[in-house]
């Protein structure tokens, strides 16, 4: 099992940047495909307290339900891409 969880909807272009992202920098993650309906999303309101997607956690970084595309790329080119310290 990976340490990064992405939670996706298959066609939503805001998880496409994110998983471009993930794949650009090779990382090893898991996918979660969310259900279409906003009510059955039960598993990502969970981790990240809201149902919309895209959403990761990462545990090796402490990082429980991030939100928001271009906030998940900017975390993960400086977590684990030439941002990294």
């Amino acid at each position: 099992m990976a340490d990064i969880t992405f939670y996706e909807l298959p066609g939503c272009p805001y998880c496409a940047k994110v998983r471009t992202k993930l794949e650009a920098l090779g990382l090893d993650y898991d996918t979660i495909e969310v259900p279409r309906s906003h009510a059955e999303r039960t598993d990502v309101e969970t981790v990240s307290g809201q149902t919309g997607v895209p959403v990761i956690t990462d545990e090796a970084h402490g990082v429980e339900g991030m939100p928001e595309s271009d906030d998940i790329v900017e975390y993960l080119e400086e977590t684990y891409g030439d941002g990294a310290a």
